[in-house]
């Protein structure tokens, strides 16, 4: 048993896919010169596999918005699989569980992960100083 509140239990998380690309050194250059032109984008989506039972996967994208030619790749796709309480029926509350509740309880572990994976790409001195608020995403996504 991982964590239990009183609307789901999360029964599994683990990385499904991570991607560090960087295709050479004048680019890893670069992009160590030019990091503070990356943007974080998370990317949350979920798909039933049985009844109750719920993959959520969360894909983190660190990428460059700007138009040129030497850039890296960073995506990482969580998984998290939640088992629903008998209780737990209403649409907007397993919205407010997949999109809300499961990500905070996963993120800091999620960027951690992240964050290792980028340190060991050479990006040594990244550091996330912004916390995503999930509450917050999902009223404004809700309107």
């Amino acid at each position: 048993m991982i964590a239990m509140n009183d609307k789901y239990k999360i029964i599994a998380k683990y990385i499904k896919d991570m991607s560090s690309e960087t295709p050479d050194i004048d680019t890893y250059l670069f992009v160590k010169d030019n990091l503070s032109n990356y943007s974080l984008d998370i990317n949350i989506q979920s798909k039933a596999l049985k009844e109750k039972i719920i993959q959520v996967e969360t894909t983190l994208n660190y990428a460059d918005k700007n138009e040129n030619n030497k850039k890296s790749f960073f995506q990482m796709v969580y998984a998290t699989v939640i088992r629903l309480n008998e209780e737990t029926k209403n649409k907007n509350d397993l919205a407010k569980i997949v999109l809300v509740d499961v990500q905070n309880e996963i993120y800091p572990e999620l960027e951690k992960a992240f964050l290792n994976i980028m340190h060991g790409s050479g990006y040594e001195d990244l550091k996330f100083t912004k916390k995503i608020n999930f509450d917050e995403l999902y009223e404004n996504n809700k309107n």
